[in-house]
């Protein structure tokens, strides 16, 4: 029971230097640019950003990570030599906040920091997307890079950097990314920029080279967000104290809590029939108790302080879900005694983009749903993801599109903690076979059935 104030952490536990570069590339949901370092053959273990920053303004040819002399760059997040494909590792550096990020997050390595330092020679990066001549699937799909030891592309025909475009509206070309023959190709590749705003961990498990190593790092394949969120994204000070005040004022002396997420968006009308849906969920699975009915004796009130009551966290843009549900254990009792307190935290209404206020909430909000003890989430919704990935919880989901609330199947368990993938590779790189079906740990998700998931094997 989760009935103290979240811990705050003490400090971040610096990562082993040689940690791969695809581990930290499975947290995309908040970072949406990232750059990826990555050394050649039989180079020595340092290698310092400041040197291949050096390299690339030269040029592709004269790019070299060797110079042990170089200083490194203040706060530059150092990775060893790659030893061929099983081992593939870069440093990965974020872009540097532009986007009032570091008003959500810290910075999760103590001392440092995965910021691009400052005077980066692509000026330009941050722009980059479908048009750009050096997104790596324009390429593949124009010819300019080849793989395979035959007719693979040559060393010299290699570009200084590639673009990595893995965002909503990826081609299936730049789904080669996935695929192991491209990743060899990328190994060669000095610089990849990558920009995405899904969760490609599914996607990465299906890679070939690197099941040996993502095998080890993480047994449970079901809680990779789980570890590495919880390891990542910290919140600042200001958004801690929204998330700590709030909990010790409405839940830290609650019994037990109930989070449920509700995601509509501004333009749909309040739904009675997705209320209705709420209650039979919650109430079927014993998530909440039942009220009684206008003909039902009200029983005697319990003394005071008799009983901790059941916090129910209400997050959604709207208020209406929320009035609905307090009223409804306000003005009537439930049928088995239970006191049943309703809270929401805001109700903007609207999507705010790119009013940090807005987004404090946003993230204190998810935050705190991943305190609850169980949790119900709408289907495809990112934000239901990230709080059922850090609270470790496999939420009962409301199923969409609902119009017959009579039925007995209102929601259902998710399948495990992990996000869905929503645009992955359709199929297996070679073999035309269905991606769900390639490992039996990436399967297809329940709310979204053409996304892929990270499961428990056995379940």
């Amino acid at each position: 029971m989760k009935n103290a104030t979240p811990a705050e952490p003490e400090g971040c536990k610096r990562w082993a230097p040689a940690i791969n570069a695809v581990v930290v590339a499975f947290v995309l949901i908040v970072p949406p640019l990232f750059l990826l370092l990555g050394g050649r053959n039989g180079e020595r273990p340092a290698v310092w950003i400041k040197t291949a920053v050096a390299g690339l303004r030269r040029g592709p040819a004269e790019v070299s990570l060797l110079n042990e002399n170089a200083g490194a760059h203040a706060g530059a997040f150092i990775s060893p030599r790659r030893s061929g494909m099983g081992g593939c590792e870069r440093t990965v550096c974020s872009e540097p906040v532009s986007n009032g990020r570091d008003e959500l997050f810290c910075e999760p390595f103590p001392n440092t920091t995965w910021l691009l330092p400052p005077g980066f020679p692509l000026v330009s990066y941050q722009g980059f997307y479908l048009s750009t001549p050096e997104r790596y699937g324009r390429m593949r799909e124009d010819g300019v890079l080849r793989t395979g030891e035959v007719n693979g592309s040559a060393a010299a025909e290699l570009p200084a950097f590639a673009y990595i475009h893995l965002d909503h509206n990826q081609t299936d070309h730049d789904k080669l990314f996935f695929c192991d023959d491209d990743q060899r190709l990328m190994s060669n590749i000095q610089w990849l920029v990558m920009r995405t705003d899904g969760y490609i961990a599914p996607g990465l498990f299906l890679v070939r080279a690197f099941q040996g190593k993502l095998d080890a790092l993480f047994p449970e394949r079901d809680a990779v967000f789980h570890h590495l969120g919880r390891y990542l994204f910290h919140p600042t000070n200001r958004v801690w104290g929204l998330i700590t005040r709030y909990y010790d004022a409405h839940f830290a002396r609650a019994r037990r809590v109930v989070g449920i997420q509700v995601r509509v968006f501004p333009w749909q009308a309040d739904s009675p029939e997705l209320l209705e849906q709420i209650k039979t969920c919650t109430q079927n699975q014993k998530l909440l108790p039942a009220v009684l009915g206008e003909e039902d004796d009200e029983p005697a009130a319990a003394p005071g302080g008799a009983a901790k009551p059941t916090a129910v966290l209400i997050t959604s843009l709207k208020a209406w879900y929320y009035d609905k549900m307090k009223g409804a254990y306000w003005e009537r009792a439930t049928a088995n005694g239970e006191v049943v307190v309703v809270d929401q935290p805001s109700h903007e209404e609207t999507q705010r983009y790119h009013v940090r206020s807005h987004a404090r909430k946003a993230w204190a909000e998810g935050d705190l749903l991943s305190t609850a003890d169980t949790l119900v989430t709408t289907a495809e919704s990112t934000f239901g993801y990230v709080a059922q990935g850090l609270g470790g919880m496999r939420p009962w989901v409301l199923r969409m599109g609902m119009i017959n609330t009579t039925v007995s199947w209102p929601c259902s368990r998710d399948m495990s903690m992990e996000p869905c993938y929503h645009v992955p590779p359709v199929y297996d790189c070679k073999r035309r076979q269905d991606a769900g079906k390639i490992v039996p740990h990436v399967r297809h998700c329940k709310d979204w059935p053409t996304g892929l998931k990270l499961v428990d094997p056995k379940d």
